[in-house]
């Protein structure tokens, strides 16, 4: 199975650009694991309140929102790899 990641960005977030690359660097140590989607939320607002979020940087992994503001890589990778295993 392979875990949607999804990266929610403002284009005005200081810290957005952060979040993105590190999606980006985990992607591509685990290029078989995981599917990238980077959702501006001033373009896509629906999703935005669909997930409510109310702050950006933010990263969903299968739809749930794990991450407000920009994880460890550590964090990220142990969240992916626990989805990983829940689908198992």
């Amino acid at each position: 199975m392979v875990v949607k990641v999804e990266v929610f960005t403002s284009p005005s977030c200081p810290y957005c650009p952060m979040a993105v690359e590190l999606v980006e660097e985990v992607k591509k140590e685990m290029p078989e694991d995981i599917e990238v989607e980077k959702i501006d939320i001033m373009t896509d607002r629906e999703k935005a309140i669909e997930y409510n979020l109310m702050a950006v940087p933010a990263i969903a992994l299968n739809g749930l929102v794990k991450f407000v503001g920009a994880p460890s890589k550590e964090e990220l990778v142990v969240a992916i790899k626990e989805e990983l295993q829940e689908e198992r």
